[in-house]
């Protein structure tokens, strides 16, 4: 069965790199710019992995990690941060996210990162 991944970023061109990138690896996935609709696309494509940039207009990506492990039905599902605030790792783990991936990054640490988490 083909794993299912919804990623958030408001960053456009990442967005594509990284639905490209994962679509071409045989992951479904749904991607979305905006976090307001984070939490109604995790309950309707029930991802078995989700991805969120920490830095987006609303509710950044660590609310919404953290709504995501408190949902019962998701709450197992595997988060990935991206952040480019390297230091703040700590923090970043604070709210429960599964790894963190450091802004700009490399593709196939991306892939690794996922196949660790989902396979």
């Amino acid at each position: 069965m083909v794993k299912r991944i919804l990623v958030l970023d408001d960053n456009q061109d990442i967005l594509d790199i990284v639905h490209e990138t994962l679509t071409y690896e045989n992951f479904e996935v749904k991607s979305t710019g905006a976090s307001e609709n984070v939490m109604p696309l995790v309950e309707q494509f029930e991802p078995d992995l989700v991805i969120l940039d920490f830095r987006v207009a609303g509710q950044n990506g660590g609310e919404l990690c953290r709504s995501i492990k408190a949902h019962p039905k998701f709450g197992n599902v595997p988060v990935i941060i991206f952040s480019a605030y390297i230091n703040h790792e700590a923090d970043l783990y604070a709210y429960g996210c599964d790894a963190i991936i450091n802004k700009p990054f490399d593709l196939s640490e991306l892939v690794e990162k996922v196949n660790s988490l989902i396979s």
